[in-house]
């Protein structure tokens, strides 16, 4: 048996191309297309679809409500975004709201109906240009919660005196820098040696570096 969708989107252009999109594959079945959240809602109500193509700027609701309702009344459906917004609050909101592939509207047609089999049959399916956004968006957060834990026990100015040491200034430069005593600054690196359990400067440096303090 083909696989029936059901077409969510208000522009006639590209809710008929989506809708050839369809016709033209011989594993699919267009239950019924539908210009508005209302109409879309009540055409599901009487003829369920195994897949949804929903556009989230339809003009009566946003798509990720009827999203969610399509997800609350029919669980078994799979529902796919086809829209022209690719920023990270609408791709990440309708994920949340159900969805489970996300697509641009530009994407060619032929490929959009390997997408609905590959949605139906377990896939996710997701345009090129978004999940290279989203993979770009999740590694920078990877890399914060890293340097997050970094294990650095020094305070604030105990690490600027470090900095400076570590660029080879004295102390009498590093105190003129800071407008501290010199008094001061062998003090900061007393605690900064004892707190890195270390002996020297060179050991400082290069215990802080390891550490990712520097």
């Amino acid at each position: 048996m083909p696989i029936t969708v059901a077409v969510i989107e208000d522009e006639h252009e590209v809710r008929s191309r989506f809708e050839l999109a369809v016709r033209s594959n011989t594993r699919l079945s267009l239950a019924f297309s539908a210009d508005t959240a209302a109409g879309a809602m009540a055409l599901a109500a009487a003829r369920p679809a195994q897949v949804y193509l929903v556009d989230l700027g339809l003009p009566d609701r946003d798509g990720r409500e009827v999203i969610r309702w399509i997800c609350a009344q029919q669980p078994g459906a799979s529902v796919m975004v086809v829209t022209v917004f690719g920023d990270d609050s609408h791709v990440v909101s309708s994920f949340e709201a159900g969805a489970v592939g996300y697509l641009l509207k530009d994407t060619p047609a032929e490929h959009i109906a390997r997408c609905i089999v590959e949605l139906h049959e377990g896939g996710s399916p997701i345009s090129p240009s978004v999940a290279r956004h989203l993979l770009r968006r999740f590694v920078g957060r990877a890399a914060d919660s890293v340097a997050a834990v970094v294990d650095d026990p020094l305070s604030e100015r105990e690490r600027e005196v470090l900095k400076l040491i570590e660029k080879g200034m004295t102390y009498d430069e590093v105190a003129e820098a800071l407008q501290i005593s010199w008094h001061t600054v062998t003090s900061f690196l007393r605690r900064v040696y004892r707190k890195l359990q270390v002996n020297s400067r060179a050991e400082a440096v290069y215990e802080a570096r390891q550490r990712g303090i520097l």
